[in-house]
Formats: C-alpha cells, structure tokens, sequence
C-alpha cells in the first residue's frame, strides 16, 4: 500500500499568505496582486510514497514530485513539493535565496504587465515552505519543501548565461523581459533563466534566476560577468523598445548553456537523499537546475 504523506504550511508567513488570498475568494473581492503572482490558494497537500522516492524531475540541487491540493480554492489540483539534495545545513539559505528571487522578480514583472507590451498577462508561481506532517515515517517527518502548483506545458525560454529559444511569440517576449529588468533596475538586475507554462491567458513562470551587481541572489547569480555575458548574446526583438537601457560594449565570458548556470558550491548530501541511488551527480562549476 502506497503511503500518503500531508504537507502542510510553516506557521509563520506562508498560512497567513494562503488565508489572504482565500479571502479575497470568498468575500468576491478584486485583489490586484492575482495578476502577476500565482500562489498556492491551499493550507494542505498530498504526496504519495511512490511520488517522493520517485521524483518526476530533478535539477543539480533539488527533486521535483507531483502531489495534489487537498484543501482551499485549488483542492483536487496538482501541486509540486521541491526539497534539496544537499544536507539540511545548507538548506535555510537555499529556502531564503528562492524566495528573495521569486520576491525581486514579481515586482519586476508587475512593472511589465504595466507597461501593457502585451495584452496578455505574465505571472510568477509563488513557492512557499511547507511542513510534512506525518507520524510513522521518521525519514520524512518534519521536513520543509517548497510547495507550489503543478504548471503544464512546461518549456524553457532563456537561460542565466545568454541562451534564448528562437521561437516566436511568448519566447521573444520573454528575451523582452529580461532585457526590460535590466532598464527599470538602472542596470542593476537581470531577470533570466525564464521557464514556465503558456496558458490561454498568457505565461505562468517558475525558478527565476536574478542577475545581480551584488551577486546576492545564490549560486545562479552569476554577478556582473552573468548580466554581460547574457547581454552579449541578446538580440532585441519586436517586444524590446529602442529606449531600453543596455551595457555598453558586452562580452561573453562565461560558457553559453541551455541549462542554469552555477557558480561552483561544495554540498553535502543528507542520509536521507542518499536512498536515491544514481541520483546525485558529480560537483561541476556549472550545471543545469531545470525542472518539469
């Protein structure tokens, strides 16, 4: 019999953010945040023992399983349960970093759907750090994920280092926006490594990487070599204006992949990961983080 595990939200933040939202569900309000970001809407998630010893996906650092909302607005909806391969003691940083990126780059695509270049909307999944909440599993008892929904159709359309789909429509619009965060931050950030889903009513994305001056968003943050080096391979499209600040003179000094870029980072893997045999891959300076 395949064992149910409950995830559920950390007490301080994350349930407080989901009864906010349901809320605005009941009492028919508009919340005018619903346009650009895309949370959980749940205070409870299932995932079965099959589904987290074998995860559906995997980046260099993290597994991805499929579970399902079991209470709120997306009950019966299918959600993901991302958790890191690397020992507990690196895991709070890791937790911190995710978020301060989601966190930089909603409000950079807020400033986007704004600006109306499209007359569709773009909206970031909202992750947050759930619980599991089970008596008889010890190995999975107490552990914190990052919880949030399921997004079909997934594709990959830039990555960290430069790399950039050369479809059309939602993949030129994406190159527009990450040329965009680097105009309305003063040259500070780059919003990158976009992948996501296409809906009906436009894009819903996931894993965000921030390029920053201060190289203080984790190890895709590759600094001022990543915002130059992305530069250096972007070519404006029909989305991009004229007016768009860009560097001056850009070179590529960092290797273009498709894949999310790392800066090299010593990791320790915990008993429990360790049940995933050829599952952990080797230590490179750069690999790939993608996911679905």
């Amino acid at each position: 019999m395949d064992t149910r595990m409950c995830f559920f939200p950390m007490k301080k933040g994350a349930q407080l953010s989901s009864w906010a939202f349901c809320r605005y569900c009941v009492e028919g309000k508009s919340n005018p945040q619903t346009r650009t970001i895309r949370e959980n809407l749940s205070c409870a998630a299932s995932f079965s023992n099959h589904a987290l010893y074998n995860p559906f996906a995997e980046g260099k650092f993290r597994y991805v399983a499929k579970g399902e909302y079991t209470s709120g607005p997306r009950e019966g909806e299918p959600s993901v349960c991302k958790w890191f391969k690397s020992g507990s003691v690196y895991e709070t940083t890791f937790f911190d970093l995710d978020i301060k990126a989601v966190d930089k780059a909603v409000k950079i695509i807020r400033a986007f759907n704004q600006g109306g270049f499209v007359n569709k909307t773009i909206r970031m999944n909202i992750p947050q750090v759930w619980t599991c909440q089970v008596q008889d599993y010890s190995e999975w008892s107490g552990r914190k994920t990052l919880v949030e929904p399921f997004i079909h159709n997934w594709e990959k359309f830039n990555s960290n280092s430069g790399w950039a789909s050369n479809k059309g429509g939602w993949h030129e619009v994406m190159q527009a926006l990450s040329h965009f965060s680097y105009h309305c931050s003063g040259g500070q950030f780059v919003l990158c490594d976009l992948q996501g889903g296409v809906y009906q009513d436009g894009v819903v994305l996931t894993d965000p990487v921030i390029l920053s001056r201060s190289r203080s968003y984790g190890v895709t943050d590759l600094g001022s070599d990543g915002i130059t080096s992305f530069f250096a391979r972007h070519r404006c499209n029909s989305y991009c204006r004229s007016s768009w600040s860009k560097p001056r003179s850009p070179s590529a000094t960092l290797p273009l992949r498709k894949g999310t870029t790392m800066q090299h980072v010593s990791t320790r893997h915990s008993r429990m990961l360790m049940t995933f045999p050829g599952k952990i891959e080797s230590s490179d300076d750069y690999s790939s983080d993608d996911y679905y």
